[in-house]
């Protein structure tokens, strides 16, 4: 079976959900000087499925600028609200709120067309359960370590390919994510992408078309994705994740 302890069916995937929705932060599709004057980038995201929805964003600071090899730091904070059925409450709902934050310095290295970061350090996740589940073990305040890599590509002047993954401590969670795409109307990268998260028992698994790189004024990049999910606790509904980001001088 899919899940071996249902009492968790949507709490790992709260816990890791920041990490693929924010995972690729897309370069601008056009060439432009300004990525030798940017040193951070904004963002923030929303993602919504049927047992749950969730608020991100954080900050990428690159001292050395976006264009050369050198140190990174990600700051990212997510925050939302997520379900499950407890079968040792007689499978009754739990509505659980979470509120998660982590501070990762990492490396970038960059090779003509591919790109290439790492990122590893602390986070701090924050559960409440209504009610409460003492089988669950994401209760109260827990501390651990996140392990993170991103990956984006440009093969050709029209394609692209986006890879990102992360491992958490908290709950042995795990997530992935792998998109294709093509130039499209010269405007944005579009074309496939597939998810999985997965951890203590539970695993989900997302196919759907995403949009990457969509410029808009003041220099803000947004991307978007919709879908369906499947989960192992038969509760399969469409998602729908939309992020912004914006470089900073």
């Amino acid at each position: 079976m899919w899940c071996a302890r249902r009492v968790r069916v949507a709490t790992s995937v709260a816990a890791i959900v920041v990490s693929c929705c924010v995972g690729v932060l897309p370069r601008p599709a056009s060439a432009g000087g300004d990525d030798d004057e940017a040193h951070a980038i904004l963002f923030s995201g929303r993602d919504f499925w049927r047992n749950g929805g969730f608020l991100y964003g954080g900050l990428l600071i690159a001292p050395g600028g976006f264009e050369r090899d050198g140190v990174m730091l990600k700051l990212l904070y997510s925050a939302g609200l997520y379900r499950y059925n407890a079968d040792n409450l007689g499978g009754a709902e739990v509505v659980g709120a979470e509120v998660l934050g982590a501070v990762m310095p990492g490396w970038r290295i960059k090779r003509g067309p591919v790109e290439m970061k790492f990122f590893f350090g602390p986070e701090l996740q924050y559960h409440r359960l209504w009610p409460d589940d003492p089988a669950n073990r994401l209760r109260g305040r827990e501390i651990g370590l996140r392990l993170a890599t991103e990956l984006w590509a440009e093969p050709t002047s029209t394609t692209m390919v986006a890879a990102d993954a992360s491992l958490s401590s908290i709950g042995s969670n795990y997530a992935a994510r792998l998109a294709f795409g093509w130039r499209l109307f010269d405007q944005f990268y579009g074309g496939p992408e597939s998810q999985v998260y997965g951890g203590d028992g539970y695993a989900q698994l997302r196919f759907g078309l995403h949009v990457t790189s969509l410029k808009t004024e003041g220099d803000v990049e947004w991307s978007a994705a919709a879908g369906w999910a499947i989960d192992c606790d038969h509760r399969s509904s469409p998602y729908l994740r939309l992020n912004m980001m914006r470089k900073v001088d």
